[in-house]
């Protein structure tokens, strides 16, 4: 590990207390609110008046507290950089093959560990609007992307790629990232989803294309969520197992190749 670990923000640690802080805060409206729905049939915690301001007001309160504390420039947390518009493909070849293995994952862990009706039914929710499918869009592949990404890739890498070798960097903001979606369901493809986009962050230098990656991702799960059925009766998916994994590692196998080529000249520079 380098030797300024005591000189940036945050640390794995302190890292950690803004993620629990960010998640106190919406729990102390949430849960009381999910109780009084479970006990009166209401829906008052689903109610965009109460959702918007609880989730901005959290989401900005931590941004600042991190950009605050890091003593850095604006740019330097936040780094919108521009990178070679060929990455924004190549993440699309790395997700679409991803996406196999990590539901592969998915239900192999819910044989170990099935997840009960309620969580089944929350997950569900997440994927509902009043706005219908372009409401799902917006909270899925929009909303979701840049705040998640603002807080994991620009706050915290700020810190832990001045604190903490590329590797630790990485496997640290992923571990964060897995635990902050609260649900062991989960945790497999949100830690997988956090090494890729750790390691495009270190890549690129840019939290713009961890948000592309990271849209890109939520994109494709929300497209095989609504059309399941039509996309498993596509001719290749009816191809034997072997054959499923050897497509798509080949085509994860090439966007990382991709994006490794993409984005080799500015990672030369840096050395």
């Amino acid at each position: 590990m380098k030797d300024s670990t005591f000189k940036y923000y945050p640390t794995f640690w302190q890292a950690a207390n803004l993620v629990v802080i960010y998640i106190f805060i919406q729990t102390l409206i949430d849960f009381p609110l999910a109780i009084y729905d479970y006990n009166h049939g209401t829906d008052w915690l689903y109610q965009p008046w109460i959702k918007v301001p609880v989730f901005l007001g959290s989401t900005l309160l931590i941004l600042y507290l991190g950009y605050y504390y890091s003593g850095l420039k604006f740019n330097q947390v936040f780094s919108f950089k521009l990178f070679n518009i060929l990455v924004i493909p190549s993440m699309i070849i790395t997700f679409g093959g991803l996406q196999y293995f990590l539901n592969e994952i998915n239900i192999h862990f819910e044989k170990i560990l099935p997840p009960p009706a309620w969580f089944m039914e929350l997950f569900a929710r997440l994927f509902d609007s009043d706005l219908g499918v372009w409401g799902g869009i917006l909270r899925i592949v929009i909303i979701a992307p840049i705040v998640e990404e603002l807080i994991f890739r620009g706050v915290i890498m700020a810190g832990f790629s001045r604190i903490y070798h590329p590797v630790f960097a990485i496997l640290f903001s992923a571990l964060l990232f897995a635990l902050f979606h609260l649900n062991p369901w989960q945790f497999p493809a949100a830690f997988a989803l956090g090494l890729i986009l750790g390691w495009i962050r270190i890549r690129t230098g840019s939290v713009l294309a961890c948000i592309a990656g990271h849209a890109i991702h939520n994109g494709l799960v929300f497209l095989s969520v609504y059309y399941y059925t039509d996309l498993k009766d596509l001719s290749f998916m009816q191809s034997g197992v072997s054959i499923n994994y050897g497509i798509h590692f080949l085509l994860f196998a090439i966007g990382i190749a991709s994006i490794w080529f993409f984005t080799h000249k500015r990672a030369k520079n840096q050395i």
